[in-house]
């Protein structure tokens, strides 16, 4: 099963001072819009997702189909096939992918310890 691109999207009180500390690590603004309350940022192939008031807690996040600098990938596992996967496997979803559609759709599940995980494909 290929998950795709690997980052994680923190839920932060203060965009900017997030952004500053980032920073501070050696990453950059990759993408995102700050007016609307998210950055995602780069720092070689490490992704971190910064978003203000968008969900209560941290987010483990894979994009099926983008690689780390959200290039379309040529062969991927699409999230439905990868939802079917999951599902034969026994494990329970929170929200499903409409399996009956193409193109982005996304899907999140819970690991043991609670933590949410967004598989969520854009192309």
């Amino acid at each position: 099963m290929q998950l795709g691109a690997f980052s994680v999207s923190l839920n932060v009180k203060d965009l900017e001072a997030s952004k500053t500390f980032y920073e501070h690590l050696g990453f950059e603004v990759f993408a995102g819009d700050q007016e609307k309350h998210y950055l995602i940022m780069k720092n070689g192939d490490t992704l971190i997702g910064l978003f203000q008031g968008m969900f209560e807690q941290n987010i483990l996040t894979f994009n099926p189909g983008w690689d780390a600098n959200a290039q379309t990938l040529k062969d991927f596992d699409d999230v439905r096939a990868i939802q079917k996967a999951l599902k034969t496997k026994g494990l329970e979803l929170v929200s499903e992918a409409d399996e009956s559609t193409e193109g982005p759709a996304s899907l999140v599940l819970m690991d043991p310890d609670g933590n949410p995980i967004l598989i969520d494909q854009h192309v």
